[in-house]
């Protein structure tokens, strides 16, 4: 197997085309979950290659591998794409859209890749210790589970013929009873899978590690582990395999989905994660331009809280976000592209503005018909941009776009490497 290395939204770094001789055949392009308006990569007839905002690892052919790796473009420094994440998991109600973020394939065959350039991982265990916050801030769930216990001198359930035989009445120990009874309690199987799962997310951040988040991480650990302090953590692969989701517990649902991934990736054993110079992933892709919508959201959520909408619907158009905050009040839309000091994408011009001259956006924000709503585009700008909208550092960074009224625009600094 060969790994083709290219920069997301980037071409292939000894040229602009792949010869005959590194790729025979031109392979069809790779679209994110299979939506033909959003491909990962592709190669064109004159087999120059092109890549998308998408990072991740596939298959291009069935013995090549091609491997995109983030940065916006030729003239930034590369995207620290897991402190995005962590800043955007800080919400709770903009975690939800997590798992549009990325794909995983786990019918297709695996993927060799070093350690240092796993991309999967660290995100997965990233929204796993997140949800795991949550769960733990709204309180460990109770239920029933089974004991098996072996009881002296007193029967409790049901008595295991089988088991009591041999490991009594053999043994000359007629007073005990192998039992099998029901407790109600916090050691039920779901927090068990949960606890094996954060000894094994623990285990990684010792021996692989995400320095680019490790003083977070470390402090969340110990009070995830005081929460867990009554759960064991010993659990049967049969059990995580056969375990169905409750949909009233939604964080559960996804910290065990995510739990299942993690363990499986290691073959459920943590002894897997020592010393490992290269591991084998399924192919996966991860949306960089929805990354960055999250992650303004999460910004707009830390100045306006309650006061953003994301993803409104109005007459079968989605606008990625509302603000209706007092004196503020604007349709707001993210773009992940670079914009230079003066120009515009006019797509992006008449897309935005044609989302704030409906009426149902006057009414969602309760705005004078006679005047014009004021539209906002939110883009990455790596030298100029801002950090946060706290205060005044949101109005007084907008920038009005020239020929347009009431039309502004907002650089956003992302973390880097």
């Amino acid at each position: 197997m060969e790994l083709l290395i290219f920069r997301e939204h980037h071409n292939y770094p000894d040229g602009e085309y792949i010869s005959k001789d590194v790729v025979p055949t031109i392979p069809g392009p790779i679209y994110f979950k299979g939506m033909e308006e959003s491909f990962c990569i592709k190669m064109d007839s004159r087999r120059k290659v092109h890549s998308s905002y998408f990072i991740g690892t596939d298959w291009l052919t069935s013995e090549k591998a091609v491997y995109v790796e983030p940065k916006l473009n030729k003239d930034t420094n590369q995207i620290n794409y897991l402190r995005m994440l962590l800043s955007t998991l800080e919400h709770s109600d903009v975690s939800i859209h997590i798992n549009d973020l990325f794909e995983i394939k786990y019918s297709q065959p695996l993927i060799e890749i070093p350690q240092e350039r796993d991309m999967l991982t660290p995100m997965l265990v990233l929204y796993f210790l997140q949800t795991l916050r949550v769960i733990v801030r709204k309180g460990l769930k109770k239920s029933y589970y089974r004991v098996y216990n072996n009881l002296q001198g007193k029967v409790k359930g049901k008595i295991l013929v089988s088991d009591t035989i041999k490991q009594n009445i053999l043994k000359n120990k007629t007073l005990s009873n192998h039992c099998a009874y029901d407790e109600f309690g916090y050691n039920n199987l779901e927090n068990r899978l949960l606890k094996k799962t954060l000894l094994f997310v623990n285990r990684y951040l010792k021996e692989v590690g995400i320095r680019q988040v490790s003083d977070e991480l470390s402090k969340q650990l110990n009070s995830l582990f005081a929460a867990f302090q009554q759960v064991d953590s010993e659990i049967s692969l049969n059990e995580i395999k056969y375990r169905k989701p409750n949909p009233i517990y939604r964080e559960y649902n996804t910290a065990i989905r995510l739990a299942k991934i993690i363990l499986w990736r290691y073959g459920y054993s943590i002894g897997n994660i020592r010393n490992q110079t290269k591991i084998k992933t399924p192919p996966f892709w991860i949306d960089m331009s929805k990354l960055f919508e999250l992650y303004v959201l999460g910004l707009l959520k830390n100045n306006f809280g309650e006061h953003v909408d994301y993803h409104v619907v109005i007459r079968e158009r989605e606008l990625d976000y509302l603000l209706n905050s007092g004196d503020h009040k604007m349709v707001i839309d993210a773009k992940y592209k670079k914009y230079n000091e003066h120009s515009v994408n006019i797509e992006d011009i008449r897309q935005v503005c044609g989302y704030a001259r409906m009426e149902g956006v006057y009414r969602r924000l309760n705005f004078p018909e006679n005047l014009n709503i004021p539209c906002l585009i939110i883009y990455p700008d790596m030298m100029g941009g801002v950090d946060n909208f706290y205060g005044s550092s949101f109005p007084m960074a907008m920038e009005k776009i020239p020929g347009y009224k009431d039309l502004y625009k907002l650089g956003v600094k992302l973390p880097q490497y």
